[in-house]
């Protein structure tokens, strides 16, 4: 009897390829299917809040940006705002389109729920949060400029800018690097192939911009 229940375990533990810590944040990248089908199996939830906290904060920062806060706000309120408030409410935006995914993708007879597409999000997003690494250095170059409508400081300094646009060219390529994993680890998920997946990730985003733009194109209809 003891030896049958042995034999049990050892098929239980067989039955998952199993990864170490390490190997999730090493292996993602040159095999993320085989990381991601790991974190399904097995539920692998370690390090899951850290890293939402991360992305929100990298979420944060990328609105800042692009929003040019720094033309009314100073660096400190920028940073602040970013980390904390990111990281306390960004996982929330990713919880709902986590829910949106879920929705969406049982149109297209998917396996996965919201918990387990949030999970899969949490360890696609790795490349992006290394991303602050070269938003903090800018940030430490430019200060506040970093966050301005106006790219004197680029245009006055040229290792400035050689700095910038290799920072904004690794950070444009992790950033793709999430969206590789981000389908990779939904075809897992919501056992899709990559065409699925891909339609998938696109269904929320057309579920809100369409109502969107025909209320804009009737609205400028009216006005006309």
């Amino acid at each position: 009897m003891e030896t049958k229940n042995t034999e049990d375990q050892f098929e239980e533990f067989e039955k998952y390829d199993a990864l170490s810590d390490q190997d999730i944040f090493t292996k993602i990248w040159t095999e993320p299917k085989r990381v991601f089908k790991f974190i399904n199996d097995t539920q692998y939830e370690k390090y899951l809040y850290i890293l939402m906290i991360f992305a929100g904060i990298v979420r944060a920062f990328d609105r800042a940006s692009a929003k040019d806060m720094g033309d009314n706000s100073s660096l400190f309120s920028i940073v602040f705002s970013c980390i904390i408030g990111g990281g306390m409410l960004g996982w929330i935006s990713y919880y709902i389109y986590a829910a949106l995914l879920s929705w969406s993708g049982k149109w297209l007879n998917g396996a996965g729920n919201t918990s387990s597409i949030y999970r899969m999000m949490a360890y696609a997003m790795i490349p992006s949060i290394m991303g602050l690494i070269f938003v903090f250095f800018q940030i430490a170059v430019y200060g506040q400029d970093y966050f301005k409508s106006s790219t004197d400081y680029l245009e006055s300094n040229i290792v400035g800018s050689i700095v910038f646009w290799i920072s904004l060219t690794i950070e444009i390529l992790l950033s793709l690097a999430s969206l590789v994993f981000m389908v990779i680890g939904l075809s897992e998920v919501q056992k899709f192939s990559i065409g699925k997946a891909v339609t998938n990730l696109i269904l929320p985003i057309a579920f809100i911009v369409v109502p969107i733009l025909i209320i804009v194109l009737i609205v400028f209809l009216v006005k006309v």
